[in-house]
């Protein structure tokens, strides 16, 4: 069981400019064009995002493999615009795509992880990985940095990871890269995966960040 961390934990530290450009780089990790992969990892949720950043990878011709993942979230916690009850993740993505058009042949999934690392390390049962040498992450903007970390640390050495974002919207506009740092939801939102990186870089989870280089 993951330690439990606030969405938006109380007490956000005042940040400096460097402060806020270098979580910027941790919580959302690079900040690349999107190009062509060798497969797309499309990170289990209830947001309409995760089959909506799947469906605009293939009509835009950035891949034609798909590793879809996600059973039932151990929070319970659905998008507001969820309509499936109880039906895992990967079933309803993985039905959002073929209904727009993708070849269900291209598309390789699991249906009973309940969190991150489990995305990842069922997905290995069912794909390959091992030839693969760059990867498209589709997932939340501002949880790029940690599941992109979960994935170094459960794939194959010598990968390389694309995020492949969408904001996900709490109140106002989406949380994005070039906007999280202007209101006090926004920060929260950005120190609480910082938080989540740090402490399970901590328990082996995830590819962590060094003592030297954190904030706190």
């Amino acid at each position: 069981m993951e330690p439990f961390i606030a969405k938006e934990p109380e007490n956000v530290p005042e940040l400096s400019k460097e402060q806020i450009e270098w979580l910027t780089e941790v919580v959302f990790f690079s900040d690349e064009k999107p190009e062509l992969c060798d497969a797309v990892f499309v990170f289990g949720g209830t947001h309409p995002g995760h089959w909506e950043k799947a469906i605009e990878a293939y009509h835009t011709r950035l891949s034609s493999v798909f590793i879809v993942t996600g059973g039932v979230s151990a929070t319970g916690k659905k998008h507001s615009a969820w309509k499936d009850g109880d039906t895992s993740e990967s079933i309803v993505i993985k039905r959002k795509m073929i209904e727009a058009g993708v070849p269900e042949s291209y598309i390789y999934y699991e249906e009973t992880s309940c969190n991150s690392a489990e995305n990842v390390t069922h997905a290995l049962k069912v794909f390959d990985f091992t030839k693969v040498k760059s990867l498209l992450v589709v997932s939340k903007e501002h949880g790029a940095g940690r599941q992109i970390r979960t994935l170094q640390k459960y794939l194959p050495k010598g990968i390389r990871f694309i995020p492949f974002g969408f904001p996900a919207v709490y109140s106002g506009e989406g949380l994005r890269r070039d906007n999280w740092h202007l209101t006090q939801e926004g920060r929260a939102r950005v120190w609480g995966e910082y938080l989540r990186i740090c402490i399970y870089g901590d328990r082996g989870h995830i590819i962590g960040i060094p003592a030297e280089k954190r904030i706190i």
